[in-house]
């Protein structure tokens, strides 16, 4: 019904990309495999609903270091601003890890429900960015 098959499209590929930019995503069947075919701000509206939280702490030197809670990842700056960088910084490096390792990574249960936000680190692409959206609250020692 709305999958075009794989050889239509590849057949069309100029007219199927300008479509999938301006207009809306496709639906691509090959044989048995099924895709999405879509923009990056589609994508991006998608995976709004994503959001980074984490957990802040303040140590004892007056740091801050903030837990993400969606990945296993946890990193500490002189205050909340810099933790943020950095951990804006390591979701964006373990983003690039995950993408590269994909085939292990997305099928590994522990990592599998990263996809979303690794996807969203992917297409913002800018630690500052994912730093300054992280939600943050007090953390409980």
């Amino acid at each position: 019904m709305l999958m075009q098959q794989a050889t239509a499209v590849r057949k069309e590929w100029s007219a199927v990309c300008d479509s999938v930019i301006h207009n809306k995503p496709k639906f691509i069947s090959r044989i048995r495999d099924k895709m999405w075919f879509s923009n990056l701000e589609t994508m991006s509206e998608i995976l709004e609903i994503y959001q980074f939280t984490a957990d802040r702490y303040i140590e004892e030197d007056g740091s801050v270091t903030l837990s993400l809670n969606e990945i296993d990842l946890v990193e500490n700056g002189k205050d909340e601003g810099e933790a943020r960088l950095n951990l804006g910084k390591s979701i964006l490096e373990y983003s690039i890890d995950y993408y590269n390792e994909y085939e292990l990574y997305s099928h590994s249960p522990n990592r599998k429900k990263h996809i979303p936000y690794i996807s969203k680190a992917l297409i913002i692409d800018n630690p500052e960015k994912i730093g300054d959206m992280l939600q943050c609250q007090d953390g409980k020692n």
